[in-house]
């Protein structure tokens, strides 16, 4: 279907510069012509605003909200990791935060674990800092602490030109030149800007217009895509939409990833915002049902769990419960956390942990007589099931 209001330089212009290649510069936000809220755009919004608010609800119905968030806030990390190219999975996160240690674990795993750090600051610091430039700048730094692209200046707006394109391209050959760097400033100003003022648009018709202009002044010059995925989730609980970061946003855009970056390019060769809206609404109506359905299936499996381990825990249910509690925060352990969970003996922690295994609970997954870890798959695999 074709827009009124979709047309070259509604979004921003290319531009030549003194070297010969063309860059893009954003207008500043809103849009104008202003976004065209037809019948098919409303209808979206209203079902993405409809999917949040019982995503909200179901969270709430947990009986400890946090102990769940952070599976969720890994997942989202390993999915928009992947988008990048990296090739972790929920499995070796958990794995390497509980240092079992595995020989063929993918090296990149610090990367998403960056990127859990970089959510959990991000989350911490909206309690006294509105999502701002200083913001992006200080979750960009611990997104790279200590990874590869961490030489390309964790927390620093880039002061050279950067490209998207085929690897090994040169910058005429790029897909997509974004504004040259002393512009950068310029831009992130005008769209925190845009973040602050009293808009009269929805606010996720406002957060989806910031991921992509945050995309396309893509001021840092590693892990644009990752920093503006995390835009998303902080808009979202500062603007108090989402009570806690329950949504993992990047598992549709990695399954429709040819399709955002398209959508991403069309709104700023054609000022295409409104199909990149409808799908961005899409997206966060989808993922909104699914995140509901594992908060249901995590309520379930804890009602279970909890029931086996008062019925057959005997005089130890009282640690089992704490036990239980911890692994949905941590699924994967070992006897010397139990034993400092529970503050007994270490055979009495290993006997605890037998008990776990025989009540189908947790498995092993080291195989050896020394160092043997335990994971809660039950657990894990609800987190798994795309």
């Amino acid at each position: 279907m074709s827009h009124p209001n979709i047309g070259p330089g509604r979004t921003g212009q290319y531009l030549p510069q003194p070297t010969g290649y063309r860059a893009f510069i954003p207008s500043p936000l809103p849009p104008d012509p202003p976004i065209q809220m037809d019948a098919q755009l409303q209808l979206s919004l209203s079902r993405a605003d409809r999917a949040l608010g019982r995503l909200d609800g179901a969270i709430q119905t947990l009986p400890n909200p946090d102990l769940f968030v952070l599976m969720y806030v890994r997942k989202e990390a390993v999915l928009s990791s992947q988008i990048e190219g990296t090739q972790s999975s929920l499995q070796d996160v958990l794995a390497a935060e509980a240092q079992v240690l595995r020989d063929e674990a993918p090296s990149d795993v610090n990367e998403v674990i960056g990127y859990v750090r970089a959510m959990n600051h991000g989350i911490a610091r909206l309690a006294d800092l509105p999502v701002s430039v200083r913001l992006i700048r200080e979750i960009h730094e611990q997104l790279l602490q200590g990874v590869r692209g961490s030489h390309l200046r964790p927390g620093e707006i880039r002061t050279s030109q950067n490209w998207i394109g085929p690897s090994g391209c040169s910058l005429n050959e790029a897909t997509f030149v974004p504004p040259p760097h002393q512009e950068v400033a310029t831009h992130l100003g005008n769209l925190e800007s845009f973040l602050h003022s009293s808009s009269d648009l929805p606010i996720l018709i406002q957060i989806g217009l910031a991921h992509a202009q945050f995309e396309s002044i893509h001021p840092f010059l590693d892990g644009n895509g990752r920093v503006g995925r995390l835009l998303i989730t902080f808009l979202l609980c500062e603007r108090n939409i989402l009570a806690k970061p329950v949504l993992y946003l990047s598992h549709y855009l990695k399954q429709h990833r040819a399709e955002y970056y398209d959508h991403l390019q069309a709104v700023r060769d054609q000022g295409a915002c409104e199909p990149w809206l409808e799908f961005f609404l899409r997206g966060i109506e989808e993922v909104s049902q699914q995140a509901a359905q594992t908060a249901a299936a995590i309520l379930r499996l804890r009602e279970d769990h909890r029931t086996t381990v008062t019925n057959h825990f005997g005089r130890t249910a009282g640690h089992g419960h704490r036990i239980l509690d911890y692994l949905y925060e941590h699924p994967i352990v070992n006897v010397k956390v139990i034993q400092s969970i529970t503050g007994t003996s270490y055979p009495a922690a290993n006997s605890l942990v037998q008990r776990f295994v025989d009540s189908g609970i947790l498995q092993e997954i080291t195989g050896g007589a020394r160092n043997r870890a335990f994971r809660y798959s039950s657990y894990i695999a609800l987190f798994h099931q795309e």
